[in-house]
């Protein structure tokens, strides 16, 4: 589904059915050097039980135009603004990493817009090293490597989504690496880490928040350690659950995501 967002395409997947803004609306958010194609089974999953689907692509990203936005209050603006358009009053934002951080300023900046705001792989200030920025900035295919290997728990992850046989490693290599060449003017990569990096709005904009939250962390994530997510979660009364895996928990764990997006749905 291609919207006009602000003046440029933003598309966003709809979980394999025509979008109907009626229906209780859930908003999938990814994270840096990710598309929408990280949500597919939670997307659908929630399109074909009850649910209207937007797993967007963020500017710059996947079939969404750029150029990328500057920082995290910026891209919770254009989220609001791709739910003015896609006519959408109310809706639950599932936002993973960068994605969380974005949905929770958008519930801060619109709390009467947010239903539900459920953060994955969170954490506050989610706070980057300035070895791995440096990286990202001279080598950011090296930063890449050393990422998606602090994004997994194993190196031989069970068979599961999206089938036995799936490397997951090699799969979020490939679209990490397919985002950063998607942006020739800019480094995306070391672009989105310092958003993260510089983001200090968390405190305002939970003060804001007056809908139920839910956080799922991964146990052995690497990139957003569970401890730092603590006084986060306090401040908004969260609801934690605990899920296996790494950073990129809806691959490594897809069934215990599911689960915990279930019961934040309820």
């Amino acid at each position: 589904m291609k919207l006009d967002v602000q003046g440029r395409v933003a598309y966003a997947y709809t979980g394999g059915r025509a979008f109907d803004p009626s229906l209780p609306v859930v908003v999938f958010v990814h994270g840096a050097l990710h598309d929408h194609s990280c949500w597919n089974l939670l997307a659908r999953w929630a399109a074909h039980h009850g649910h209207a689907v937007l797993a967007v692509d963020l500017p710059g990203h996947g079939h969404s135009e750029g150029p990328p936005l500057p920082d995290v209050e910026a891209l919770a603006d254009w989220l609001l603004a791709l739910l003015d358009t896609a006519g959408v009053a109310r809706a639950t934002l599932v936002g993973h990493s960068m994605g969380s951080l974005i949905s929770l300023e958008a519930a801060g900046r619109a709390p009467q817009r947010v239903q539900r705001l459920v953060m994955l792989g969170t954490a506050y200030p989610m706070q980057v090293s300035e070895a791995l920025l440096s990286t990202a900035k001279a080598d950011p295919l090296k930063a890449i490597d050393m990422v998606n290997a602090w994004s997994h728990a194993s190196l031989a992850a069970k068979p599961s989504f999206p089938g036995p046989g799936m490397w997951l490693h090699g799969s979020n290599r490939a679209l990490m690496r397919r985002m950063q060449a998607g942006c020739a003017d800019v480094n995306l990569f070391h672009h989105e880490f310092s958003i993260c990096d510089s983001y200090r709005g968390g405190e305002a904009a939970a003060a804001q928040v007056s809908c139920p939250v839910h956080f799922v962390l991964a146990r052995h994530d690497q990139m957003t350690m569970p401890k730092a997510a603590r006084a986060l979660a306090r401040s908004l009364n969260a609801q934690v659950h605990e899920v296996e895996g790494g950073h990129n928990m809806m691959t490594e764990a897809p069934g215990q995501v599911l689960q915990a997006l279930q019961r934040a749905l309820i």
